[in-house]
């Protein structure tokens, strides 16, 4: 098939690597303009484009991709498919009419669960016990075409928003393959989404997603510190300044159980922990960064950082 590929993230590399060693020929690559980032602004490529130039393929960054003078681009390509991860644009149904195949987009969710911008993430949060891929047909609508193929995938008992985003985009690489296979075969038959989700639209994370609220219980808490690694990260506040959780555990050890002081509480410190009082339970941090600080093990931020117990974590001063 004659490919036109729309990625931005990191999550759509593997996906573009896989389409530039198999059988297809990728015409072109679409991907969101270049920003500035860093403390000195200084602007980076898309983590698509590094791939695609490497690759000697031709890169298209247009702002708005609805533009005419962009669909008319598309239309001389001549794609049979456009395949679409994580792209950042809707594909206008100017855009989706042109492939003999449509446009097949790769989807980091159980379809219809999670639809939405950040389904990884949520779904640690949420505690699912299963995510996956979702190859899908698009339509106008956010994530509501029909499905494809699935390909289910477990999540770890220790699974952060990072490890997850890794399996599942070289799960849903592989599956793009298969998917575009069996459309050309005509072996794959679209199944309809119901119009209802069963979970919340899982929305774009921002930074302020990542503040502890202590009055939720341990289990709540552990799961947000998991699907925020690596971005944006779970945090609270110590002495005024932000505290961040990178690794932390539930309590069961005896002693620990209870709700014996006022949420946000620091119950006991040890040589290795941290144990914080939430709404329901008793959460031990392990690994944290202090404000101006690196990120070190709790054992090592105790060596260098005197915490009493009683100290109240999310107070800002």
């Amino acid at each position: 098939m004659r490919v036109i590929f729309m990625g931005t993230p990191d999550f759509a590399v593997g996906t573009l690597q896989a389409l530039i060693s198999s059988r297809h020929e990728v015409a072109a690559v679409f991907t969101q303009p270049d920003k500035p980032k860093g403390r000195g602004k200084a602007v980076q490529q898309t983590p698509v484009k590094e791939v695609a130039l490497t690759a000697g393929l031709s890169v298209y960054q247009p702002a708005r991709v609805r533009e005419e003078s962009v669909v008319a681009q598309i239309k001389e390509l001549a794609p049979d498919v456009i395949v679409v991860v994580a792209f950042g644009q809707l594909i206008p149904q100017a855009v989706l009419d042109i492939p003999k195949y449509g446009c097949v987009n790769v989807h980091a969710s159980l379809l219809p669960k999670y639809r939405g911008a950040a389904p990884i993430q949520w779904a640690v949060i949420d505690g699912e016990d299963f995510s996956g891929v979702t190859t899908m047909q698009m339509d106008a609508g956010l994530d509501t075409g029909d499905m494809l193929l699935t390909e289910k995938v477990a999540l770890a008992p220790d699974e952060t928003g990072g490890s997850l985003f890794d399996k599942l985009s070289a799960v849903g690489a592989e599956l793009l393959l298969k998917t575009l296979d069996e459309l050309e075969a005509g072996s794959v038959t679209p199944t309809p989404q119901p119009k209802e989700s069963p979970t919340a639209y899982a929305a774009m994370l921002k930074k302020t997603d990542g503040e502890i609220d202590w009055e939720k219980s341990a289990a709540q808490i552990e799961r947000l510190v998991r699907g925020l690694n690596p971005w944006p990260s779970a945090y609270t506040h110590l002495d005024g300044k932000t505290l961040k959780i990178w690794r932390a555990r539930l309590c069961a050890a005896e002693g620990c159980e209870g709700n014996c002081a006022a949420p946000g509480t620091v119950v006991r410190v040890t040589k290795f922990e941290i144990f914080v009082q939430t709404g329901d339970g008793i959460l031990a941090l392990e690994e944290v960064q202090l404000e101006g600080k690196k990120r070190m093990d709790t054992a090592a931020f105790l060596r260098g950082f005197s915490i009493a117990e009683g100290a109240k974590l999310g107070v800002k001063e």
